[in-house]
């Protein structure tokens, strides 16, 4: 009588109760990408108000810090605005870095442009855009 109940347990074809419904809910582990810029954002937070209380930049710029570190946590949690978030200031510093290096002929804005010309390009990848909640 038990190995019946056990055969039509099977041929019912139901899953494990044990597996959970999160198997069709993205994991940050699948993009690793994510928490790179994550970080790279954490960072950049840290140095604008680092720049602050040295007195080489205006109070004003302790917003952005803000909105980079908002984005960062929210890229982390595969939020949609966090990604939109990180995506509007990845593409505005890329663009300023760029002009930067282009107008004053430095090497330095041009690594950082660049750099966050591959973070606009990681995140704009549709792959990526679909599984955001």
């Amino acid at each position: 009588m038990t190995t019946d109940a056990k055969a039509g347990a099977i041929k019912t074809g139901r899953a494990p109760i044990h597996s959970g419904s999160s198997a069709g809910r993205p994991r940050i582990r699948q993009f690793p990408g994510l928490v790179a810029i994550s970080l790279y954002m954490v960072l950049l937070a840290a140095v604008i108000c680092f720049d602050v209380v040295a007195g080489r930049q205006s109070a004003l710029y302790l917003a952005f810090s803000v909105f980079f570190i908002a984005g960062a946590f929210g890229l982390i949690f595969l939020l949609r605005w966090g990604w939109a978030l990180t995506l509007a200031a990845v593409a505005m510093m890329s663009g300023f870095f760029l002009w930067t290096a282009f107008t004053q002929h430095g090497e330095a804005p041009l690594v950082q442009g660049l750099l966050n010309l591959v973070c606009f390009l990681y995140l704009v990848r549709t792959d990526l855009r679909d599984k955001l909640r």
